[in-house]
């Protein structure tokens, strides 16, 4: 699951981000509302987690503006306006739904997870390639119904590939998606981690699921 953070207190942010990645959520994180706007536009995310008081746009014209634009993304409001009004504003400038700062992260993360589960009302939260499941919300992972342990990052890279399955994807798209950074070109974490997926997904299997075109990335297909 991804979700783009607009957040300019970087101890909120931060807060925040911890707390969602140990909870194997993949974030991007941005300070102003300008390129909050942007980067719901160019990307595509689960959830949009949006404050209120932000430099360049504020969250109230960034909301409004993302709706006008057809981004249908749930957006999750923060704020520490706790008036009835304030809220009826943000509600009816397209929020889905209103957090009151300070909170606690728990109250954060049932939030976060309602409004993806709604999100996800329409499609399900499993993910299948042959004999592999994924399940998006319980994290739970298994291969011709022996479940799998992952790490939090192993279990990121498997999604990203389970997600385009069929389709290559290069190392610099693993490193923005998954790690959301670029890594500089040469290095093997990603290959790595890839070889970790492959002794946990398709060690001891006949058929091999974990592909590697060589010199252009990798693919996942049954």
């Amino acid at each position: 699951m991804r979700i783009l953070l607009v957040e300019d207190e970087r101890k909120v942010a931060t807060f925040i981000e911890r707390g969602l990645k140990e909870e194997y959520y993949t974030l991007d994180v941005v300070s102003d509302g300008e390129e909050g706007v942007y980067m719901a536009e160019v990307n595509s995310y689960d959830l949009i987690i949006l404050d209120l008081m932000l430099p360049k746009k504020n969250g109230m014209d960034v909301c409004t503006e993302l709706r006008k634009k057809k981004v249908d993304t749930p957006i999750l409001m923060l704020t520490a306006r706790d008036r009835t009004e304030d809220k009826v504003l943000g509600l009816e400038a397209g929020a889905d739904d209103y957090l009151t700062k300070p909170f606690a992260f728990e109250e954060l993360l049932a939030r976060v997870r309602a409004l993806i589960r709604r999100k996800n009302t329409n499609r399900s939260a499993v993910l299948k390639i042959d004999d592999l499941e994924l399940n998006q919300l319980t994290h739970c992972v298994r291969r011709a119904g022996r479940e799998i342990s992952l790490s939090m990052k192993e279990f990121s890279l498997l999604e990203y590939l389970m997600l385009n399955a069929g389709h290559t994807v290069t190392r610099t798209m693993i490193s923005e998606h998954v790690w959301n950074e670029s890594f500089d070109t040469f290095t093997n974490v990603i290959d790595v981690y890839i070889n970790y997926l492959r002794n946990k997904i398709d060690r001891g299997f006949e058929k091999q699921l974990i592909h590697t075109l060589r010199g252009v990335g990798y693919t996942l297909k049954g």
